[in-house]
């Protein structure tokens, strides 16, 4: 079986391994994980960890994941002194970052040892943009944001990464006939109440951002029959 889902940061890696272990997810599955796994929390750097680790796991590059790699300059040496010297435009790019909730993933970062960091960057300059898969008689594109500047003739080889990464389509945007483009970044609630915490499925796109970094739980959708999971919290047994 083959599930999906986007915009895990600021959720606990030890609840989406209790979500997949709910669900029955098994060596034989395979999860695509739509970016955006760091940031907005502190567990982040462990959820990137665990993806690395998997062989039935693909992670699709987030704009936090490329803002992450534009920092990449920060992680010679992470204290308060090398970000102080900061001027220009590794200055903006820092801000930008921390501005959209990096500072968790940068304390994480400057307790790890640089052969670790190093692993790490070199995972994430390897993953793709988006991924193009088939599941029974349905095709997909994978990406994180959408397609910025869409045209139905364009390659995806020639959408920037701007366009995959940060673009937030219109609810009413038309993608291609008899492709199903699934993304995330934008959450769903910022269309309206009635699609907080559900996904937004049209005949051309499927926005899966439902708002972990709002504060609410993560879905999984599986293609194999489009059936969507929610996670829930386990009631205390001791109440």
């Amino acid at each position: 079986m083959i599930y999906v889902t986007s915009d895990l940061h600021g959720f606990s890696l030890e609840k989406f391994k209790e979500f997949l272990d709910g669900i029955g997810f098994g060596d034989e599955d395979f999860l695509y994980v739509l970016g955006d796994v760091i940031d907005r929390g502190t567990d982040g750097i462990k959820i990137l960890r665990w993806l690395m680790s998997k062989n039935n796991a693909q992670l699709i590059m987030g704009n936090h994941e490329a803002m992450l790699l534009a920092c990449d300059f920060l992680f010679d040496e992470i204290t308060e002194q090398s970000i102080s010297d900061l001027t220009g435009t590794k200055l903006d790019m820092y801000l930008t970052w921390v501005s959209n909730g990096g500072q968790p993933t940068i304390d994480a970062l400057s307790a790890m040892r640089k052969s670790e960091i190093k692993y790490l960057l070199e995972f994430l300059r390897d993953i793709p943009l988006y991924e193009g898969i088939s599941v029974g008689d349905r095709d997909f594109i994978l990406v994180h944001s959408g397609l910025g500047n869409f045209r139905e003739d364009k390659k995806l080889s020639q959408y920037s990464e701007d366009d995959l990464l940060w673009t937030r389509p219109a609810i009413d945007v038309k993608y291609y006939d008899g492709i199903t483009v699934i993304f995330g970044h934008t959450p769903t609630l910022v269309y309206g109440d009635e699609y907080k915490g559900k996904p937004i499925i049209t005949d051309s796109f499927i926005n899966i951002d439902v708002g972990v970094a709002a504060g609410l739980n993560p879905m999984l959708l599986r293609l194999d029959d489009m059936k969507e999971f929610y996670y829930e919290e386990k009631e205390n047994e001791n109440e």
